[in-house]
């Protein structure tokens, strides 16, 4: 019984897709009666007896309804029953019509009209038609040109161009999301960039506060008061320095996969003696020393190389503080080399002092800058226990997105 029934609702599902809200109902049934009503009105002049005016009635209003799930069907009957009922010819042009707008493809088309053409002409044959032969195909020609083929046109037409506007709506909020995305994408490469510049830039200058702070606490020349004000320094800095950490980790919520922005202009290669001068007057010894002909760099380039003997010597101030370091640059004929050195850390003479808070992005911010600039950054351990940064970047700047 289960299989009856199943087959019977796809069946149904089939003729009369759905679905079927309160208002198509109504308007489906007012249609289909103004149909019937029709059809039986043009059945009168040929002085047509009930059951006839009942017959025609009754296939407009299914033919009608029909249309919906069997166009091509409901079109060939229509067409095949207009040779006999008169009053069938208003249904036959909206079955005609529909079969336009719902059969999506030419071939399937085609053949609905080509054989409601060939049932027509049966029909016509087979009730005896006193016209001759070629003058029946003739006016049966006209007629379906007239009556199934102009209005299919026409329903062909107002279903590509309903298809037409749907994908132009489709492609408009494609396009308003895309553009949308872009500019999310844009505000969290921005958020980012300004998320490792915070970290580079005061990450530098906090850490060199820092080591000053760090040397004044153990000067055996200040007194008690100064010592413990010198310590509270010491403390903000390291207060400061998580807080920075805190609005990093902030900036890069939900951006881990947006690239750093480009170059800004803060800082080059000819800041490179400005951060050098800095940290000498925080107490380091620093040699800074030049190879090769002078040449320019793209601006990526040109400020990657100052981001990276920044971090270098944030990095040497944090974890080997009072240790020399050595930074060189090499112009070689392809690409500018930077290298930053620092001796091994001494033994912590202060035991007051604290690891300064890292936030763990400068080495990762380091590499990617390389990276967007064409070239490569190399970091760890050296011979003699302390600590070498270099890097590579080529003069173009030529790098991946």
């Amino acid at each position: 019984m289960k299989p009856i029934t199943k087959t019977w609702s796809r069946t149904v599902r089939k003729v009369l897709p759905g679905p079927w809200p309160t208002q198509l109902v109504f308007r489906e049934s007012l249609v289909a009666l103004a149909l019937a009503g029709l059809a039986a009105l043009m059945e009168l002049p040929g002085h047509a007896g009930a059951p006839q005016l009942a017959l025609t009635a009754s296939a407009s209003a299914v033919l009608y309804v029909l249309r919906r799930g069997l166009p091509g069907t409901a079109l060939v009957l229509a067409a095949a029953s207009s040779g006999t009922l008169t009053g069938i010819t208003p249904v036959l042009i909206v079955t005609a019509w529909s079969a336009g707008y719902r059969i999506a493809r030419l071939l399937p088309l085609i053949g609905s009209m080509a054989l409601a053409f060939a049932l027509t002409t049966l029909v016509s044959f087979w009730i005896g038609d006193p016209a001759p032969p070629k003058a029946q195909v003739g006016l049966l020609l006209a007629f379906l040109l007239l009556l199934t083929v102009l209005p299919a046109l026409a329903g062909r037409y107002r279903a590509q161009r309903r298809a037409l506007l749907t994908a132009r709506q489709e492609r408009d909020v494609q396009l308003l999301r895309e553009r949308t995305m872009i500019a999310h994408q844009a505000r969290l490469r921005e958020r980012q960039r300004i998320a490792h510049d915070m970290h580079d830039s005061l990450g530098h200058q906090l850490a060199l506060i820092s080591v000053h702070s760090g040397a004044l606490e153990v000067d055996r020349s200040l007194t008690g008061p100064q010592r413990e004000a010198v310590g509270v320094l010491r403390q903000a800095t390291g207060a400061a320095m998580r807080e920075l950490r805190e609005v990093i980790g902030v900036l890069n919520e939900d951006s881990a996969a947006a690239t750093i922005g480009t170059a800004t202009g803060i800082g080059g290669v000819g800041g490179i003696d400005r951060l050098t001068e800095t940290s000498r007057a925080a107490g380091t010894t620093i040699r800074l020393s030049r190879a090769g002909e002078n040449r320019p760099l793209a601006a990526a380039a040109d400020h990657a190389a100052y981001r990276i003997v920044q971090e270098a010597l944030t990095n040497a101030h944090k974890h080997a503080p009072g240790t020399p370091i050595s930074v060189a640059l090499r112009y070689e004929p392809d690409a500018l080399v930077v290298e930053v050195a620092n001796g091994p850390a001494p033994e912590q003479a202060n035991p007051h002092h604290t690891t300064i808070v890292s936030g763990g992005q400068g080495l990762i911010g380091l590499h990617e800058r390389a990276r967007l600039a064409g070239g490569m950054v190399h970091a760890g351990p050296s011979a003699d226990g302390g600590f070498r940064l270099a890097a590579v970047l080529p003069y173009d700047g030529a790098g991946s997105t």
